[in-house]
């Protein structure tokens, strides 16, 4: 519903942001340059301004940071504003230096490209936003809707549509379908919406009202019973919604996917764009060329000193459990005398973990580079080439042992629902600190549940602190 209402918003904010930009760029060489006659290179600072704009439409198209841009009160707003300059700023700044630009373009009008872009920004979404719940709630603009629900669900129907007002939509009439009276009854009201009992003769009743959509929401009915109905709104031109969507499924979300030849309603907890998904692949393929790069160059030094410490190879792998179940063979530098994996069972009574994983302080398996290895996290490099693969990715959620799957319960097999990670919620909260294979399980829904690609930003550059600062590895 609305489909050409969020367009329009959507592209309208784009437009309102490239164009602040370009008006904040200009006033900041102004400001800096006067009539540009000082200017090294007007080239230069132009080139800028278009990686500002592209930067600006990736943030805008890939991160969807605008898709709850009505709902946003004013400081949410700010926040969500200095964020987005944030990230522009910080493509800018990353493609000066890689370029070596530096030396052609003002640092000083970056600074006030910053500001006066915040303030522009600021200013003219909250104007924009007022405008536009104005324009969206216009009667000709307005997309006028006609409930039809059964009695145990018909008050929820509408005060969910009524809580999607901001997106232009006015419920106009509900109607209980549990009833085989004359629909036009009044029985009531739900938030002002008035309620009319009855569908029978329906669309004779309604053909003199004005409404554009109707919303069936009738879980216990069957389509063939409503067939008629459906047909008669048709014939009217009038777009007939039919929910699928079963009643209290929690925070499942349904969409309508094609399977063979079967139209099927598809339940998950994800809210995952498509879009976002690749741009986290993509992400990863760049991120692990380069860190396989960085491990080529590792090894050169920490292969003799694993090979001089202890007998046995340089790397170590073991089939760990993937997405959904599929096992794939992890790789790091080998930590741990060769017979490591034999010798668990005799250690498992020191277990320091409450729950499925194993963790023992000072475990006698480990030789003297491996605890270097692993208070520096170095052991963790060879991954990247299942990053690459695409076993992992970057960022994730913990893979876990053959051994440890089996044992799993559904809460626990939530867990590997994502691609596991090279780092993630469990590795940048003090993994060594966490004693309950509950809380790890914790951590991982909660990054499932709330992944965004600014949360997979943000635990990459935590990691990066977790890792220089050497905190929480053991």
């Amino acid at each position: 519903m609305n489909q050409s209402n969020k367009v329009f918003r959507t592209y309208s904010l784009w437009f309102l942001d490239m164009f602040c930009i370009v008006v904040s760029f200009l006033i900041a060489t102004f400001i800096r340059y006067g009539q540009n006659n000082d200017m090294m290179s007007k080239t230069y600072h132009y080139l800028i301004l278009a990686v500002f704009l592209m930067a600006a439409s990736v943030y805008s198209f890939f991160f969807d940071w605008n898709h709850d841009y009505l709902k946003r009160g004013y400081y949410r707003e700010l926040a969500e504003i200095l964020k987005f300059n944030a990230f522009i700023t910080i493509i800018v700044v990353v493609f000066i230096f890689m370029t070596r630009m530096y030396i052609f373009v003002s640092r000083t009008v970056i600074m006030w490209f910053v500001l006066i872009n915040i303030a522009m920004m600021l200013v003219a979404h909250l104007v924009f936003k007022r405008i536009l719940r104005k324009v969206l709630s216009t009667d000709t603009l307005v997309s006028k809707v006609l409930v039809i629900a059964q009695a145990d669900q018909i008050e929820s129907t509408v005060q969910r549509l009524l809580a999607s007002s901001d997106n232009g939509l006015q419920v106009i009439r509900a109607v209980c379908a549990d009833t085989e009276q004359y629909a036009g009854t009044k029985s009531g009201e739900i938030s002002g919406v008035p309620v009319y009992a009855g569908i029978k003769d329906l669309i004779e009743v309604m053909t003199t009202v004005p409404f554009d959509e109707v919303f069936i929401n009738t879980p216990d009915y069957s389509q063939k019973h409503l067939r008629e109905i459906i047909s008669g709104f048709e014939e009217m031109g009038v777009d007939v919604h039919y929910n699928l969507e079963l009643p209290d499924m929690g925070s499942t979300t349904s969409k309508v996917e094609v399977i063979g030849d079967y139209t099927v309603i598809s339940y998950t907890r994800f809210r995952y764009s498509n879009k976002r998904l690749l741009f986290k692949r993509v992400i990863d393929i760049v991120g692990g060329f380069v860190g396989l790069a960085i491990t080529g160059i590792l090894t050169i030094f920490i292969a003799p000193a694993i090979k001089i410490d202890s007998p046995g190879p340089v790397f170590f792998s073991q089939v760990r459990v993937g997405k959904n179940g599929r096992r794939f063979r992890i790789y790091k530098f080998r930590s741990m005398r060769q017979d490591a994996e034999a010798q668990l069972g005799k250690l498992e009574k020191n277990n320091e973990m409450n729950g499925l994983m194993f963790k023992m302080d000072d475990d006698p398996r480990v030789t003297k580079v491996g605890r270097f290895l692993r208070k520096t996290s170095l052991d963790e490099f060879p991954q990247f080439l299942n990053v690459i693969k695409g076993d992992m990715s970057l960022v994730g959620t913990r893979p876990p042992t053959e051994k440890e799957f089996e044992q799993y319960n559904e809460h626990y097999r939530r867990r590997i629902a994502m691609t596991p990670g090279l780092t993630g919620l469990w590795q940048v909260s003090g993994r060594s600190e966490i004693t309950d294979f509950d809380e790890v399980v914790k951590l991982d829904l909660q990054y499932i549940d709330n992944w965004s690609l600014g949360l997979d930003f943000k635990i990459i550059l935590q990691t990066i602190g977790v890792v220089f600062k050497g905190k929480g590895a053991k």
